[in-house]
C-alpha cells in the first residue's frame, strides 16, 4: 500500500493542525464513499442523511439502527479515509447510554470514531468514551439536534458572551480528549478565535475559512438536494439536473425501443 493509500488515523488528523487543512465530506453508502475517499481525509456518516436520504425535515428522528446501517455501508466501502459516525439524537443522554451506543458503532459498523454534539455539558461523557478507547469528534456552534429546542437554525457567536462560551466549550472538549472539533454555523471571526484557542483541528461548516478544515454534506455540494441551499454551501456540480437528464434520455430510448440496441444484446 502506497503512502497515499495508507489508512488515515486520528493522529494523522491531529497532526494536520497548523500544517494542512482537513478535508471532510459526508457519505451514506459504500458507493459514494469509494468515490470520495481518494480526495478527502474524513468521511462523516452524518445524521443529515435523515433529511437528504430519508426525506425528513430535520435530523431528530434518525435512529441508532438507521445510523448503524449506513455507517456499516460506508465503512465497508472505505479503505483510506477516516470514518466518523454521528451519534443520533437521544443516543448519548447519559454516560452509560453514550458508551453503550458508541461501542455499537465501533463493533458493529467498523467506523473509526463517533461524533456528538455539545460543549462543556458533554465533556464528562466524551472523557468517558475516550477512557474506553473510543475516538471522539466534538461538535459545537449551531447544533442541528437542538433545532426544535432553539426554534430554528440560529447562527452562533453574534454576542460577546456567546463567543466566549464557544471558546470555553472548545477547550473543554479538547481537555476531554476529542481529536477534532466541528464548528458549525458560527461567525467567521469567532470560529477563527476558537481554532486558535485549541491544539486540535477545528473543522468548519458555515464558519469561514480561518479554521483547520472544512466539511460539507455531499448532496448539498454536488447539487443533488434541491429543497434549499444554505448560504455557506458552494455547489461544485449541478447534480440533480445531470441525473434528471440522464434518466430522461434513458426513458426516451426505452419508449422509442432504441435501448437496448444490438450492442447491448446477447447473441447466439
Amino acid at each position: 500500500m502506497s503512502q497515499k493509500e495508507q489508512k488515515i488515523n486520528v493522529n494523522n488528523i491531529k497532526n494536520k493542525k497548523n500544517l494542512e487543512p482537513v478535508v471532510m465530506i459526508t457519505a451514506y453508502d459504500a458507493l459514494f464513499a469509494k468515490l470520495f475517499e481518494e480526495y478527502v481525509d474524513i468521511i462523516l456518516i452524518g445524521d443529515s442523511l435523515n433529511m437528504s436520504f430519508n426525506g425528513k425535515k430535520d435530523t431528530l428522528s434518525a435512529t441508532m439502527d438507521m445510523m448503524l446501517y449506513h455507517a456499516t455501508a460506508v465503512a465497508n466501502g472505505t479503505k483510506r479515509a477516516l470514518t466518523v459516525a454521528d451519534m443520533p439524537f437521544g443516543s448519548y443522554t447519559d454516560e452509560r447510554t453514550a458508551l453503550k451506543n458508541a461501542i455499537k458503532f465501533i463493533q458493529k459498523s467498523g467506523v473509526d470514531a463517533v461524533k456528538l454534539e455539545g460543549g462543556r455539558n458533554m465533556a464528562t461523557t466524551i472523557k468517558k468514551l475516550c477512557e474506553n478507547s473510543i475516538s471522539v469528534m466534538g461538535h459545537i456552534g449551531l447544533m442541528p439536534q437542538q433545532v426544535r429546542y432553539e426554534g430554528g437554525y440560529k447562527i452562533k457567536g453574534r454576542k460577546e458572551d456567546e463567543a466566549k462560551n464557544l471558546i470555553k466549550d472548545a477547550k473543554a472538549l479538547e481537555e476531554a480528549g476529542v481529536f477534532a472539533i466541528v464548528v458549525e454555523g458560527t461567525l467567521s471571526d469567532v470560529a477563527k478565535e476558537i481554532a486558535n484557542s485549541v491544539n486540535v483541528p477545528v473543522i468548519g461548516i458555515g464558519s469561514g475559512v480561518d479554521v483547520d478544515g472544512q466539511v460539507l454534506v455531499f448532496s448539498d455540494m454536488l447539487g443533488f438536494f434541491e429543497e434549499f441551499k444554505p448560504k455557506f454551501v458552494k455547489r461544485y456540480l449541478n447534480g440533480a439536473n445531470l441525473v434528471k437528464e440522464a434518466v430522461k434520455a434513458y426513458a426516451n430510448e426505452v419508449k422509442a425501443r432504441a435501448f437496448p440496441s444490438e450492442e447491448f444484446e446477447y447473441k447466439r
